[in-house]
């Protein structure tokens, strides 16, 4: 996975951790939702990591008027060589291994339902009967946090779904320096294979299989034990929080500082990977009430306040 790495880093400039979390979910075998303004490569990412894992990748534009058949498929009445008929499914660009769900809050609520049954089924149910989806079958969705008019926000359910909520930030000045020269020229580096969608499976049988300290589960259990009104004891839970992580959000956790140990050539996570993932794992499974937002306070606010329970 160094490799791999490696190799997104040469096309992708400046998002060194944004970088590292999508590999991390990907390792864990998981989807990435990816939260930032337009032009900070988010669709080049995600190409780039298709071709470099070796992955068939296709990209799906949301708008409000794609419906579920758009990303499902569907079936067509064929006459057939004998004369009769009948219905043959064609399936649509779910059926892939690494999909790009562009902007997917501007789909609307039955599209968006269509796909959460494809992310935590990894199969689609069409007329009665059930396809299954490639594997590996990962959803990297986009979402501008700007432009909110005409958009459906996810439901809770399937924002639980989502291993991580990565946040793409800008880059600094020296990354975006080398971005503007390696861009705008007559050459621009391509990425290149370095594993297969088979050596990816081994990967993510891999990472289940190393071991976790008691430590580490104290720590997940104690983090994600204290964002929740019912058995925290932290005041500010109880004062700003409407309602916490649940248990696929310990799950997430233990999965995803696995895959990151994985990915810095350790073969155990410590409690560090639980402290640098707990952000991007418990940012999409919190919710604040009309208190937190009376006294300015933010869910990474509260995630830095559980960070030090466990720190």
């Amino acid at each position: 996975m160094a490799d791999a790495r490696a190799a997104v880093g040469r096309v992708i400039f400046g998002q060194d951790a944004v970088i590292d979390e999508t590999l991390i979910t990907l390792l864990a075998g998981g989807h990435a939702l990816l939260i930032g303004v337009p032009g900070l490569a988010k669709t080049r990412l995600v190409q780039t990591l298709g071709v470099v894992l070796g992955l068939d990748d296709r990209r799906v534009q949301f708008t409000p008027d794609l419906m579920p058949a758009d990303i499902l498929g569907s079936e067509v009445l064929e006459e057939t060589a004998s004369g009769g008929r009948a219905f043959r499914f064609i399936q649509g660009p779910v059926f892939c291994q690494l999909l790009m769900a562009d902007e997917i809050n501007r789909a609307s609520p039955r599209t968006q339902s269509a796909l959460l049954q494809a992310m935590q089924e990894h199969k689609v149910s069409i007329a009665g009967h059930y396809h299954d989806l490639p594997a590996p079958f990962h959803v990297l969705a986009t979402q501008n946090p700007l432009e909110q008019e005409g958009t459906y926000p996810l439901p809770e359910a399937q924002l639980d779904r989502f291993l991580m909520q990565i946040d793409v930030g800008y880059p600094d000045i020296e990354a975006e320096r080398r971005m503007l020269i390696a861009t705008t020229g007559n050459a621009e580096d391509r990425p290149a294979p370095v594993m297969s969608a088979t050596e990816l499976l081994a990967a993510q049988a891999l990472v289940r299989r190393l071991p976790v300290g008691e430590a580490v589960v104290d720590a997940i259990l104690a983090l994600v034990r204290a964002g929740r009104r019912e058995t925290t004891q932290l005041d500010a839970v109880r004062r700003h929080v409407a309602w916490g992580p649940g248990p696929r959000a310990a799950q997430a956790l233990m999965l995803a500082a696995r895959a990151r140990a994985l990915l810095e050539g350790r073969l155990a996570p410590s409690v560090d990977d639980v402290v640098a993932l707990a952000p991007p794992v418990l940012r999409h499974r919190m919710a604040l009430n009309f208190s937190a937002r009376a006294d300015g306070v933010t869910v990474d606010t509260v995630i830095a306040r559980l960070i030090e329970v466990v720190g």
